[in-house]
């Protein structure tokens, strides 16, 4: 059984936000090959404090005890508000609010705990070297802070399996978890780490449509029941922005992955995110071990190579997740 961390940005039920990271979570929490012993809250998807109420009310409505911790609020440097802005604003810009109606408000819930994430996810590691896996899919804000305030972390972390990135895909120069924070993602993948970078390549070539949630749905347990009512709005909303035919479920192959690495196919490279002050600043690229690289006036800097993930067999990721989230009972 695999021990695990998940740090992310979940945005069920929340409007104009993704689903993906609920729907890891549900994996995590459905899978019996996997132990998620902590979740840890960044900013990104949402706000810090709305994913740390959405993670909660998952839990509740599951009656699961897992430890849920806040962290970052904002990136390291990258100033906030533009993100907040389109992130939060952009389903109000389009008209799309309405179909979030359906949705029952989620609970208040006062909780003024500490933001100490980082601690937790550090505390964690080094107190098991070589035992725990770190899932990052939201902003590296978290992870970086917790490999500077841990200089054991690096090398005591089983795996850092990340969402980030995007390297050769048409109408996309950078992904929205590193461009949040472009210079906590650079600290993570330059970290020596052994890290496993799921980007943008590979988690669009997965897809989650209606019939899938028909069938989710048949399934008839809390946990399908979250998943499908919070994910319909959403879905929607990509039908109608994307074009697609559903919606892409980019954040689940992480934890999919640690179940079966087979559904994936993958490649060592060298990986750089670039924090120019200029229109690359946030955009990655990848190279193979050895390859000559063009610096300009900077020196070469010794990078540890990343697994990155290749391709995908979107039917086997959906009977994963099928056979777990079925066979779920609190």
């Amino acid at each position: 059984m695999k021990r695990i961390v998940i740090d992310c940005d979940p945005g069920n039920g929340i409007a104009g936000a993704n689903v993906d990271d609920g729907l890891a979570l549900a994996l995590a929490l459905a899978a019996d090959s996997i132990k998620l012993e902590l979740i840890t809250i960044v900013a990104g998807n949402t706000p810090r404090d709305t994913g740390y109420r959405v993670a909660r009310q998952l839990l509740q409505e599951l009656n699961k005890d897992i430890p849920v911790v806040k962290g970052a609020a904002q990136a390291l440097i990258e100033p906030a508000a533009p993100w907040r802005e389109q992130l939060d604003n952009n389903v109000r810009k389009q008209g799309l609010l309405s179909l979030w109606d359906n949705l029952p408000p989620m609970p208040a819930l006062n909780d003024y705990s500490a933001p100490h994430a980082a601690q937790a996810i550090g505390e964690l590691v080094c107190g098991n070297p070589g035992e725990i896996t770190v899932v990052a899919i939201g902003p590296l804000t978290n992870i970086a802070h917790t490999i500077q305030l841990y200089p054991d972390f690096a090398r005591s972390v089983a795996e850092i399996v990340i969402m980030g990135g995007v390297f050769q895909l048409d109408g996309y120069l950078k992904d929205t978890n590193f461009a949040v924070d472009p210079e906590a993602a650079k600290i993570v993948i330059e970290s020596g780490a052994n890290i496993t970078l799921a980007p943008l390549d590979v988690t669009t070539q997965t897809m989650l449509t209606h019939q899938d949630l028909d069938k989710l749905q048949s399934f008839a347990n809390p946990l399908t029941d979250f998943i499908v009512r919070t994910s319909r709005p959403w879905m929607d909303y990509s039908i109608q922005t994307r074009h697609l035919a559903g919606c892409w479920i980019h954040d689940v192959l992480c934890v999919a992955k640690l179940i079966d690495s087979d559904i994936v196919t993958s490649s060592p490279y060298i990986v750089d995110v670039s924090t120019a002050r200029d229109c690359t600043r946030a955009s990655s690229r990848r190279w193979k071990e050895g390859a000559l690289r063009l610096t300009v006036g900077m020196p070469e800097v010794i990078h540890q190579p990343v697994n990155v993930m290749e391709s995908v067999d979107n039917q086997r990721l959906l009977e994963i997740i099928f056979n777990a989230l079925g066979q779920y009972r609190c």
